[in-house]
């Protein structure tokens, strides 16, 4: 067996990317902890902790330089470069084949094919809530922190707005946007907690523990 951070440095994760999936699954954790009904934790966390493993094929990697230190442009370019010739030119399906080299089960698999913006609209409708808490402790994190749905719309949008390849029209976001809130309310519905009480501060203790977290 190998740890989370064993396997992010084998598949040479950028650390900006690792840290974000460490804490989308604590975020996924945190509610897990506070829920009133049975979940199937594990799958949960493995989902969460690999379900953007192959996005470095699709990252601008000069959008957020701070994130290329200490190795540089040229190292993770490097790296983008071989991830695309070993996995291709599309990130999800990149992430799906590394997923199946790692060896998760086919119900982790199965969450992790939730989790997206545009996936939001079929999860909201799907009546799994280990898929719905995936989908949405991915929608709370930003590039740099845990974040509210509303701070994640609008980070989003912003990031977006200048890329041609990510348009969509203003009835559309709206939709998916209402269905992340309307995600937000079914999870909260089944738990202890607010909004507010999964935060950056909240998920760094469980962080911690993740990163030993065994496959």
């Amino acid at each position: 067996m190998k740890t989370v951070r064993e396997i992010y440095s084998a598949y040479r994760i950028m650390p900006s990317l690792g840290i974000h999936q460490l804490r989308v699954a604590a975020v996924a954790k945190a509610i897990r902890e506070n829920f009133t009904e049975p979940l199937n934790e594990h799958d949960v966390l493995v989902a969460c902790l690999f379900h953007d493993m192959g996005n470095i094929i699709k990252s601008d990697l000069e959008y957020f330089p701070e994130f290329l230190e200490p190795e540089g442009l040229e190292y993770w370019q490097k790296v983008k470069d071989e991830f695309v010739r070993k996995y291709g030119t599309d990130e999800h399906r990149a992430t799906q084949t590394i997923v199946k080299e790692i060896g998760i089960s086919d119900v982790a698999f199965s969450y992790l094919s939730a989790v997206g913006y545009q996936s939001l609209e079929r999860t909201l409708r799907d009546p799994s809530f280990e898929k719905k808490i995936c989908a949405y402790a991915d929608m709370r994190v930003d590039p740099y922190r845990v974040c509210s749905i509303e701070e994640r719309i609008s980070e989003g949008r912003k990031r977006y707005a200048e890329r041609k390849d990510k348009a969509m029209s203003p009835d559309r976001l709206r939709t998916l946007d209402n269905a992340l809130r309307e995600l937000e309310k079914q999870i909260l519905k089944k738990t202890k907690i607010k909004p507010e009480d999964i935060n950056e501060e909240k998920t760094k203790s469980i962080i911690a523990e993740l990163e030993c977290f065994e496959i």
